[in-house]
Order: structure tokens, then C-alpha cells, then sequence
């Protein structure tokens, strides 16, 4: 490496920063102003304008303060978005158990309490409510290391109940991958589908009846139109409710076939 040249880093972490006040001599911090309010603010905004409508001046208009008065409590946008993220993984309700604190030894537990499927269902059901509620998720759960207390705690519990499915360690991460993966795909564009009916102005139904009646004469979906067949008369909530759990029921049967083969 050239004398002088500088390595490159991957972006910080808000979790990683060791900053707990403002740099610049003088600044007085901002009256009625706290993380919470601003995160909270952020979080607001971004549900109701996403990201491409999310910027530090709108935020701190929002507030009724400068801008200058945001960046008191946060360096950058990018550890504002991920204290934001952090926050809606908190909404995130964990089973009792799972959430067990780290460090406090396990308790004897009824079969029914110990009952890892429905333990990982609501987790699921939790993951998806939160990635449906908040679109602009997504995209930042790809940018961001997401190692918040909340996104730490959500880990730690899924781990804890895929341990109990009696996988093997060195399995764990590969089978919490797959419903990972499954619900952010799933979630993500019911969240997309949802916010561009809500941008349209019409209901979800509306929208998807529209779509197929377009496509009744085009033959390049014959075979989508007979597989939607066994769908018909249900609502597109309903659709989406027989598809997910049905697809995380055979998520769950390939762990356990993953978990008994020799």
C-alpha cells in the first residue's frame, strides 16, 4: 500500500459509534428535543412518504426545528435510518420463552410452552406484521448491519427456538435462513402491493381483479390462470393467508425431515 493512503472501511454503525455528544464547541442542545421524539418522527414520516421522500430538512420541519438541531443527537441520515429500523424490529413481539434474557438459565417448560413450531409461527406472524407496516424496511435491512439491541434480541430468540426443534448447531443458521429469507420475500412485496393500491387509490381486490381480467386473452398466461383457479372467491388477504401458511408449514416439515434424516 502507497505511504500516506488511507484503508478502506465498510460504512459505521450507530452501534459501533462511540459519540454521545455534538463535536462542535458551543452547541447548546435543542429544548423539547430527545432520540426518542426524532426517532419516532423519522419512523412516521417514513411510513407515510418512504425513503424517497425522507430527508433530514423534511424530518427537522416535521419537528419544527433545523435541521442543525437534528444532527445535534445523530452524525449522519444513515444512523438516524438505522435507529428508525431498530425501532420497528422492537414492535416485534417475541414468545415468551424465546425471549429468555441472555445469561438466565433455561426453566423446565410444559411440552406445550416448548413447542418450537408455533413458537417460530409467531415470529414469522411478527416478522411479516412489521415488514408489511413499515415498506421502507427492506431495502434497509440489505444496507445496514442491523445489530441493534431490538434486531439482536429478534436473532437471539429465533436461534433459541430453532435450537429447541432438536437441529443440530451447525444447521441452525441454514434453517433460520431459509424462513428469513422466505418471509422478507413474502413481506416485502405484500408491503410493495399494498402501498401502490394505497397510491392508486383503490382496494387490493379492486386492483387484482383488474390485473386478471387483462390477461384473460393473452395466452402466455394460460398456465397462471389455472393455477389462480383454485383461488377463486377468495379475497386477496385471504390468498395471501392460505399462502403463507401453507409455505411455512412446509418450511417447518423440511427442518424436521433435515432434523430426523440419518
Amino acid at each position: 500500500m502507497a505511504t500516506g493512503s488511507r484503508a478502506t472501511h465498510p460504512r459505521s454503525s450507530v452501534w459501533l459509534s462511540e459519540r454521545k455528544a455534538p463535536k462542535r464547541k458551543g452547541d447548546q442542545q435543542p429544548v423539547g428535543l430527545d432520540h426518542v421524539k426524532i426517532i419516532a418522527a423519522t419512523v412516521r414520516l417514513l411510513d407515510a412518504e418512504g425513503l424517497a421522500g425522507f430527508s433530514m430538512r423534511r424530518l427537522a420541519a416535521d419537528l419544527g426545528v433545523t435541521a442543525m438541531s437534528v444532527y445535534w443527537y445523530v452524525e449522519t441520515k444513515d444512523q438516524l435510518l438505522e435507529l428508525a429500523l431498530d425501532a420497528c424490529m422492537g414492535e416485534i413481539v417475541l414468545p415468551a420463552e424465546a425471549a429468555r434474557p441472555a445469561g438466565e438459565p433455561e426453566q423446565p417448560a410444559t411440552d406445550e410452552g416448548r413447542d418450537w413450531r408455533e413458537q417460530l409461527r409467531q415470529l414469522t406472524f411478527e416478522y411479516r406484521q412489521v415488514l408489511v407496516r413499515h415498506p421502507w424496511l427492506s431495502p434497509l435491512l440489505g444496507e445496514y448491519f442491523n445489530i441493534g439491541p431490538n434486531a439482536m434480541a429478534f436473532s437471539s430468540a429465533a436461534q433459541r427456538v430453532m435450537r429447541h426443534s432438536g437441529l443440530p448447531d451447525e444447521k441452525i443458521t441454514s434453517a433460520l435462513s431459509l424462513v428469513y429469507q422466505f418471509v422478507y420475500g413474502f413481506s416485502t412485496i405484500e408491503g410493495r402491493y399494498s402501498a401502490l393500491c394505497r397510491t392508486l387509490g383503490v382496494t387490493q381486490d379492486e386492483l387484482f381483479r383488474e390485473v386478471m381480467g387483462s390477461l384473460e386473452d393473452r395466452p402466455e398466461f394460460d398456465e397462471s390462470r389455472r393455477t389462480m383457479e383454485a383461488s377463486r372467491g377468495y379475497s386477496v388477504e385471504e390468498m395471501r393467508e392460505r399462502e403463507f401458511t401453507l409455505a411455512l408449514d412446509l418450511a417447518i416439515a423440511g427442518i424436521e425431515a433435515l432434523r430426523d434424516a440419518p
